[in-house]
């Protein structure tokens, strides 16, 4: 996989887009989808440089159906990986599609929480293609945490 290097991502290297892809990859492998067969694996960064990762896992009842992305920050939550120092830097999303596939609304909302505006969210697929956006660009004036405290705005 050849990853486009940009001013943009001079927080995280090559070789560390390089390693969360493949920790998607791994991850989209376990993903459990008998329904739509929509397989999707994640991997995030925290700032202290741990991997943490998640897959869809479906549900006959679809509503309750989790995404990737949010069972990898999930995981990232339950494995302590996040405090008031360590926080999340960049998320990879893997996915054995042709057009390249961004979070979803709810996922986007889970990520703005656990990400800072300017962290960098990744699309990969099979084909080795990738599509990068900031937390910002995907949730433009996300309602976060400090939604709640700043009452005066």
């Amino acid at each position: 996989m050849s990853f486009e290097s940009s001013s943009d991502n001079v927080n995280i290297s090559v070789e560390q887009w390089l390693k969360l892809a493949k920790a998607a990859e791994i991850s989209f492998t376990k993903a459990y989808a008998p329904y739509s067969d929509f397989r999707v694996g994640a991997a995030a960064l925290t700032t202290d440089n741990k991997i943490v990762q998640g897959c869809n896992v479906e549900n006959a009842s679809y509503g309750l159906t989790v995404c990737a992305e949010r069972n990898c920050i999930t995981q990232g939550v339950i494995n302590n990986e996040t405090d008031d120092t360590v926080k999340f830097s960049a998320i990879v999303i893997y996915t054995e599609q042709e057009k390249l596939t961004p979070p979803c609304g709810a996922c986007r909302q889970v990520i703005s929480e656990f990400f800072p505006p300017q962290s960098h969210v990744m699309a990969v697929n099979h084909l080795n293609e990738q599509k990068t956006w900031t937390v910002e660009q995907l949730l433009p004036d996300a309602f976060t945490p400090d939604s709640l405290f700043n009452k005066t705005n």
